[in-house]
């Protein structure tokens, strides 16, 4: 199997994983039990993945990181804004 096809679909399903979260969170406006510092790690795990994705030239990468970096900025905004 071709191993861009499972990047393709890895980086797909953990992308659209955020999207109950984030629409939960805008719907209900409630982030007590989400942790700060796991979103804070996690956004910035996430914009290396994305920095690294840019420097080797991969767009799977840079796709899904940059919309997922996007998704987890959302919740981690709510979250200091809310928290």
């Amino acid at each position: 199997m071709n191993p861009e096809i499972i990047g393709t679909i890895a980086a797909f399903l953990t992308t659209v994983a955020y999207i109950p979260q984030v629409i939960k969170v805008l719907k209900h406006k409630d982030t007590k039990s989400i942790s700060l510092g796991m979103y804070v790690m996690i956004t910035s795990g996430l914009a290396a993945w994305l920095l690294y994705g840019i420097l080797i030239h991969s767009p799977s990468l840079i796709i899904a990181n940059a919309i997922t970096v996007f998704l987890a900025l959302v919740i981690l905004i709510m979250k200091i804004k809310h928290g």
